[in-house]
């Protein structure tokens, strides 16, 4: 709790009682007079490492319990969270492991997606996203974690996507 204000622990507090774990710039309006009040708390907690930012309008709460600062939470939740649950689908090495195609521990999670592309690293995990059509995502299924949905490609896809795989390798004499 050493560096952080009233008002932070107030807005940590409150986010944790509440297990809104991910949240908006919104929530934290509650606390604040104006947009520049809640920019700079916003911009402290990032700077404190309290909060990540997973895309325009949502953040992540350390816990408090993270005494160190740091903390883990499922990758598949987190690309849901990243996504705002819509137009994606995770794939390759980490559908396979999911569908227990495989033993491998996937390196990173391969997000396809209508949204964006490039890299993004958070909590110690690698997401690579990979622009693709809508048409292309109609292969994917909901499944849950803890709880919380999110979008997967499905079995039969990850099958023949480990086909292809195998493949290459048997190719290249891996």
């Amino acid at each position: 709790m050493d560096g952080l204000s009233k008002k932070e622990i107030e807005i940590i507090s409150w986010l944790e009682f509440y297990k809104k774990y991910f949240f908006t710039s919104a929530d934290v309006d509650k606390f604040t007079s104006d947009k520049t009040q809640r920019y700079n708390i916003i911009k402290n907690l990032l700077k404190k490492k309290r909060i990540i930012k997973l895309n325009k309008t949502k953040y992540y709460l350390i816990p408090i319990k993270a005494k160190s600062g740091s903390w883990s939470e499922d990758t598949f939740i987190l690309t849901d969270e990243i996504m705002n649950g819509t137009d994606y689908q995770i794939a390759g090495w980490a559908a396979a492991n999911y569908w227990r195609l495989t033993d491998q521990i996937p390196m990173q999670i391969d997000v396809y997606t209508t949204k964006k592309q490039g890299k993004m690293s958070l909590l110690n995990t690698k997401i690579i996203f990979h622009r693709t059509t809508k048409k292309r995502l109609k292969n994917s299924c909901a499944q849950k974690i803890s709880g919380h949905t999110f979008q997967i490609q499905t079995k039969e896809a990850s099958k023949e996507w480990m086909k292809s795989r195998n493949w290459v390798l048997k190719s290249l004499k891996i």
